[in-house]
């Protein structure tokens, strides 16, 4: 990017015009006599030789103009630099894999591959923000590590199967285990966003217990139940008839997922289909946003130097030339 620091003096460089006019006009007036004893000399130089001498001349004084000119108006190339600070924000999922996730009232998905298609553009949808991945039914583990490899990330989710533990909801060892990762976090913000179908029947820790420990280490939970109002259809393999679907009513705890966003000062959030899911998220992103300040800085290199010197330059050779060979006799 080139600018110049005093525009102004361009300006001058209408006079560039009018000195060139000026020059050809009065050469066009010029004239005189010269008394000779012999011009043969006289023919052989030829007027045509005597003008481009001129020419030149004015033309060497006319470039020295136009670079100081130049100069004057300091010439600056500028490079344009980009400083980020950002506020990311620490987040884990906790995803209930018990068996009664395959329930398929997420219609065409069964209950736990829509949490984690949502979860998947949820993800995509973020930028500094460290996430991670638990897991849970009789038992939890971690999926993945908080990370900023978001590719990474989204894979593991993928591999995410029902099955992969006993089976049961342990929603109090979801919640501490996804705790357990944030708890030595430095970021402004810590979360856990916690998706189950069902009641807690399972693990060492009650989910109350484990809400307060969240609360605790500042840590807010948000608390989705997953699952139609009423009836739901749930897979079931019979040995004899194979993969069949029963109908079985639909049982969210919800007064304790309530319970457990208002200790960590969260709040609960019940996804009937996978619209309801994906606005969810999108509420959730809304609430949770990273703070990236982006400060813009110029630095500009001077460049008159370039000017200035063959401006200088120039002018010695005209100089030069003007009092050595092509010195002109009074």
């Amino acid at each position: 990017m080139l600018q110049f620091a005093h525009p102004w003096f361009l300006s001058l460089l209408i006079l560039l015009p009018a000195m060139a006019f000026l020059h050809f006009r009065r050469r066009r007036r010029a004239g005189g006599t010269l008394s000779y004893s012999n011009v043969e000399t006289i023919r052989k130089v030829g007027r045509a030789r005597v003008e481009w001498v001129r020419d030149l001349l004015f033309g060497l004084r006319i470039a020295v103009i136009f670079l100081i000119i130049l100069a004057l108006a300091r010439p600056q190339s500028g490079r344009t630099e980009e400083e980020i600070h950002t506020e990311g924000i620490d987040i884990v999922i906790a995803l209930d894999i018990s068996g009664s996730m395959l329930a398929v009232d997420f219609k065409p998905k069964n209950r736990v591959e829509a949490a984690k298609e949502v979860a998947s553009r949820f993800i995509d949808g973020r930028t500094s923000d460290r996430i991670g991945l638990v897991v849970f039914a009789s038992e939890s583990y971690t999926q993945c590590p908080l990370t900023l490899d978001y590719g990474i990330l989204k894979q593991l989710l993928r591999d995410v199967q029902v099955g992969a533990i006993r089976d049961g909801t342990a929603i109090g060892l979801g919640i501490a285990n996804a705790v357990n990762r944030l708890r030595f976090s430095t970021a402004k913000s810590k979360v856990i966003i916690l998706l189950t179908d069902g009641r807690n029947n399972a693990g060492e820790i009650d989910p109350l217990t484990a809400a307060q420990i969240a609360r605790a280490f500042g840590v807010r939970v948000y608390t989705i139940g997953v699952g139609s109002r009423g009836n739901a259809l749930y897979p079931v393999d019979d040995p004899f008839f194979g993969r069949r679907y029963v109908s079985l009513p639909v049982e969210i705890d919800e007064d304790l997922l309530t319970q457990i966003a208002e200790i960590t000062g969260g709040r609960y959030f019940r996804a009937t289909d996978t619209q309801a899911l994906e606005r969810i998220f999108q509420e959730i992103g809304e609430m949770e946003k990273t703070k990236i300040e982006v400060k813009h800085y110029v630095r500009y290199k001077e460049l008159f130097g370039r000017f200035l010197f063959p401006a200088f330059a120039i002018l010695l050779l005209e100089i030069v030339l003007a009092n050595t060979k092509f010195r002109k006799i009074p």
